[in-house]
């Protein structure tokens, strides 16, 4: 028997103790709650809400919340406008990352070198990010007027450029009750965004080739690796990361864009340049359509948390 129960006390499990609320922790959790109240409710609340509105049958300056089910939904995915949007939303944000991408990589390669003035030309790449996309709308609608600005240019030279008041789709193929294709007049909203977020995509390629070691290079060097060779089979790879992260911030831009079309274009004739954030705008504050305004939004808080949640989850993976 004393063998038995030296056996059962070698296995038995330890009690596990449970903590206790130290000061520290009351102080950290009241410094926690007002934030956590206030975001449950300005954010998550709203969130909740503007779903609840979505479904209802308020369409009018008088609220009609009864239930309508999907019908905004069915509403929108059929509705030229909208179409249009989702297609201009796609073009734009293809192009919109391919070019911060790329030029924001050769830049910050061209400023990782032994420069002379290198802070000087920091400084002017990064100038654009301090200004807002509507004061960016506004210059850029200047610069490419038909009637003036860069054109002045351009006409010499025998070029006419219709830039943003371009109608014209580019390789375009029906689908549902648009043309499916690259639109000439998002071009211009695309060289305008471009611009000014290029900064960022160099400040953060520069703060990654600043993390990479002078030894791999070194490295690279005495195996006879070229200096292109050593950035295309070592550097690169090493700031796909940074790429990850780039790409997902610019997402989030351009997805959510507003201010920038609004300010420079509008929604553009034939809704070449249009995207649903000025068409929410439009319906919910010009039309009183709340409902479909609730729904456009609904859809655009969608297509964000496609890009955002799984990096989120990959970024809380790779922590753990």
């Amino acid at each position: 028997m004393e063998t038995v129960q030296q056996t059962q006390s070698e296995f038995t499990l330890p009690v596990k103790r449970k903590r206790k609320l130290t000061k520290d922790h009351l102080l950290a959790i009241g410094f926690l709650l007002p934030s956590v109240i206030l975001i449950a409710i300005f954010v998550y609340g709203f969130i909740a809400w503007t779903g609840y509105v979505s479904l209802s049958n308020w369409n009018s300056l008088v609220p009609d919340l009864s239930f309508a089910g999907l019908k905004n939904y069915i509403y929108l995915f059929n509705d030229f406008r909208f179409q249009s949007d989702l297609r201009n939303t796609l073009v734009f944000t293809i192009l919109f990352i391919g070019f911060v991408i790329i030029i924001g990589q050769l830049l910050a390669v061209l400023l990782d070198q032994k420069l002379r003035g290198k802070s000087i030309f920091r400084n002017i790449f990064f100038f654009p990010m301090a200004l807002s996309f509507v004061v960016t709308g506004v210059v850029w609608q200047w610069l490419l007027n038909p009637s003036t600005g860069v054109n002045l240019f351009l006409q010499k030279l025998g070029l006419e450029l219709k830039w943003y008041t371009d109608t014209n789709i580019l390789a375009g193929f029906k689908w549902g009750h648009i043309e499916f294709g690259i639109p000439v007049a998002i071009i211009a909203v695309v060289i305008a965004a471009v611009w000014q977020m290029t900064g960022f995509s160099v400040a953060m390629y520069l703060a990654g080739l600043g993390g990479i070691p002078d030894e791999v290079r070194e490295a690279a060097r005495m195996d006879g690796a070229t200096e292109f060779q050593i950035y295309r089979k070592i550097i690169l790879p090493l700031l796909q990361p940074i790429t990850v992260s780039v790409v997902i911030i610019m997402a989030h831009i351009s997805l959510k864009i507003f201010d920038l079309i609004y300010a420079m274009t509008g929604p553009g004739a034939n809704f070449v340049t249009d995207v649903p954030g000025v068409y929410m705008f439009e319906t919910t504050f010009r039309g009183n359509y709340y409902a479909s305004g609730a729904a456009i939004a609904i859809i655009m808080l969608l297509s964000v948390a496609v890009f955002i949640v799984p990096y989120l989850i990959s970024s809380r993976r790779g922590e753990s």
